[in-house]
């Protein structure tokens, strides 16, 4: 096809998406001069975002702009070899869409539909020299998350999404309402979610602080929802619930959420904030142990998934208790 040669519509018949990049034009046979002028005014082409362009008149759709975002985020490097074949894949790279975007495309009903968003962030690698543009956010990471894909779009995973989308927010109830959601919602546990906001440097926010203490209290209502239906279902001897164990001198050793005094098993819910766990739990359950008592550490996403093969584990330490040295007498408190 040379230049004097009129526009055929092969491209947009033949195009899967309607909205594709300059690369993609190109594999179809579209010069740059070409596609210039589909895009002049009264023209049936819209250039979307540099270098991306909606191959219809009119305003673009929810999902032109999510794929458009995409395209835009994902094209090669500068100086990278740019020849893109007709039936490859949709051309996004390395790119995901994160934040509120994300969320809403997960189906969070927290979250405003893509069409009222006025931006879409994109996760890209941290070397990539990209400039936000339009309605398109850019988000870098120093290591790229393995995304999610729902309809074909890669997504950045709920907790990452989580983390930039609160990055973008000062309202508190909304960021309140987006990460209770992604623990009631069964999204994800709060432990990672934690971890990414930490990561990000957001718990210095006073609104984020307040909206992760209520994440932790619903992530753990939930997990002990787990907890007491595990044992009933399969049948485990009766725990005492949400215990505090002493020596009977006074000296205190800690709480436990679940404890099985016959077999000196107990069972540690680790639902707390990462600082707690971290500065408590080890020497809690260091001590326990010099004392004879057998401490299962059982994590929110274990009770969702694995709950089958954790009644074993218990079950098994219960019976291993017959062949271990008595336990020393402690003295068991309500929590």
């Amino acid at each position: 096809m040379n230049r004097n040669t009129p526009l055929s519509p092969r491209p947009v018949q033949d195009a899967t998406h309607r909205v594709q990049s300059s690369a993609q034009l190109r594999a179809h046979g579209v010069s740059a001069a070409q596609t210039a002028a589909q895009c002049l005014p009264g023209g049936p082409w819209q250039q979307l975002l540099p270098g991306v362009y909606l191959l219809r008149p009119g305003p673009p759709t929810h999902h032109d702009r999510v794929r458009g975002a995409l395209l835009y985020a994902g094209r090669p490097p500068s100086g990278a070899r740019r020849t893109v074949p007709a039936q490859s894949g949709p051309g996004y790279g390395e790119a995901m869409v994160t934040g509120l975007a994300a969320l809403a495309l997960y189906g969070f009903a927290s979250a405003p539909e893509v069409i009222a968003l006025h931006r879409i962030d994109v996760l890209v690698p941290r070397t990539r020299r990209l400039r936000s543009t339009r309605f398109v956010q850019v988000t870098r990471a120093a290591v790229m998350p393995r995304p999610q894909r729902r309809r074909g779009v890669p997504l950045a995973p709920v907790e990452r999404a989580l983390a930039d989308a609160v990055a973008s927010l000062t309202d508190a109830s909304t960021v309140r309402r987006i990460l209770t959601e992604a623990v009631r919602g069964g999204y994800c546990e709060p432990a990672p979610v934690v971890r990414e906001l930490t990561e990000a440097k957001l718990l210095g926010r006073a609104h984020v602080v307040d909206a992760v203490e209520e994440l932790l209290v619903e992530g753990r209502t939930r997990a002990e929802d787990r907890l007491y239906e595990m044992v009933r279902a399969h049948r485990l001897p009766q725990p005492l619930w949400n215990v505090e164990l002493a020596l009977p001198g006074g000296s205190f050793l800690g709480g436990v959420d679940a404890y099985w005094p016959e077999q000196a098993v107990a069972l540690e819910l680790g639902a707390r904030s990462p600082r707690e766990e971290h500065v408590s739990y080890a020497a809690e359950r260091e001590h326990l142990e010099r004392l004879g008592v057998t401490v299962v550490r059982v994590t929110p996403k274990q009770l969702r998934d694995s709950t089958a093969q954790l009644s074993v584990v218990l079950r098994t330490a219960m019976m291993a208790a017959e062949d271990r040295e008595p336990a020393a007498h402690l003295v068991i408190l309500p929590r």
